[in-house]
């Protein structure tokens, strides 16, 4: 049996290794290194993938969510409503631009916003939303959308975890998660379900004065080369990445795919285990599992963790600390926070791998680990 690891970002390269070696070979041939045709390539196509009129790609998923953030021109203390349960760059850089993170609850299904958490944050001081497609399952954006424009706020779809992910409206119509929003904001780090062999990221948007403005602050905020109309940062995301995601992004809905079936695998391995809760998507939503998350009922974890851990089966928190317990936000310490589904879900969440090049005998493997330390036959 080949080793288990969370994510195997070296057998999924070897198994389209001659269009990727021919594709970066054509970028060193060309020596066009930063914004070459790569690039302008990979924006189109991806903007054709998602059927969304502009995309910028930039260095990374956090520098998406600064430039979306600098582009909406808020002010030092706006309040932005995100939730607490996420990987903290979605309000680092709240936190780095002078803004004020409000910290919203969870669904306890989808682990996504919260829409009444959602309400009850709102104050004359909010100018922006910022839901998080979480492990693969999009936020319920019809109803966020609806409370934004009542309330005359922005929404950025943080959509590093879930590219690919289709919402559908209650009037049925479908769009990809990341369009639905004034901007979306992904991540193309090595691990996530469409990742390149580096780092990258990319915003999107149907605003064409949003994008616009987005690219100027992309780079160092140039209208023209050497006018710097806006104070802007320096983010590209470089042509040998592009050529790789253009391939890669060719196979998204394929990986995507693989990532489900490993999903029911597990779901259906452990349908009848009162210890686990396992993850689920609600009608609206397709779900792509860039984890997958289930919740372990009067589990020890951590033992739970080094039972695995002795099989060589790799298990991961995602995450051990929520948002609003940070250090960093220290000086909301005396915040009264009220996030109960947050503060459920933290201490019992835990994340077996899920990627494209799993076989049947690793999950095999794995669900027997898993059960021999539930007793489970």
């Amino acid at each position: 049996m080949r080793k288990i690891q969370m994510v195997d970002t070296k057998n999924q390269y070897l198994a389209i290794k001659a269009e990727v070696d021919g594709a970066i070979q054509e970028v060193l041939d060309s020596a066009a290194y930063i914004n070459g045709k790569a690039v302008k390539d990979f924006a189109q196509n991806l903007s054709t993938y998602l059927g969304v009129d502009h995309v910028i790609p930039c260095a990374n998923g956090t520098d998406a969510l600064q430039i979306a953030m600098m582009a909406l021109d808020l002010q030092p203390g706006d309040e932005v409503i995100t939730p607490s349960f996420t990987y903290i760059a979605t309000t680092e850089v709240v936190a780095l631009l002078g803004l004020k993170p409000v910290f919203v609850d969870v669904d306890p299904i989808t682990f996504c916003m919260d829409v009444e958490s959602l309400k009850k944050a709102i104050t004359p001081k909010t100018k922006l939303i910022v839901p998080v497609h979480l492990y693969g399952h999009a936020a319920p954006m019809e109803e966020i959308m609806e409370i934004a424009k009542a309330h005359h706020l922005f929404v950025i779809e943080d959509n590093a975890q879930a590219i690919g992910c289709d919402y559908t409206y209650s009037n049925g119509v479908t769009k990809k998660t990341g369009t639905i929003g004034h901007i979306g904001a992904t991540s193309f780090y090595p691990s996530k379900n469409l990742g390149a062999f580096g780092d990258g990221g990319a915003l999107c948007t149907n605003d064409k004065t949003l994008a616009d403005k987005m690219t100027m602050i992309a780079n160092h905020g140039q209208s023209a080369r050497y006018y710097h109309d806006l104070v802007g940062c320096n983010s590209r995301l470089d042509s040998i990445q592009a050529a790789i995601l253009n391939i890669k992004l060719k196979k998204l809905d394929a990986y995507n795919s693989a990532r489900q079936s490993v999903a029911k695998y597990y779901s259906d391995a452990f349908a009848s285990i009162k210890e686990i809760t396992t993850p689920s998507s609600l009608h609206y939503s397709t779900h792509v599992y860039h984890q997958y998350t289930m919740q372990l009922i009067g589990v020890d974890r951590d033992k739970f963790i080094a039972h695995l851990a002795a099989k060589e089966i790799p298990c991961m928190i995602y995450y051990p600390v929520p948002g609003h317990l940070q250090k960093m936000f220290g000086e909301q310490k005396n915040t009264n926070w009220n996030l109960p589904i947050t503060d459920k879900l933290t201490p019992c969440v835990c994340s077996l791998p899920v990627h494209t090049e799993m076989d049947e005998v690793q999950l095999a493997y794995i669900v027997e680990g898993v059960k021999s330390f539930l007793n489970k036959k």
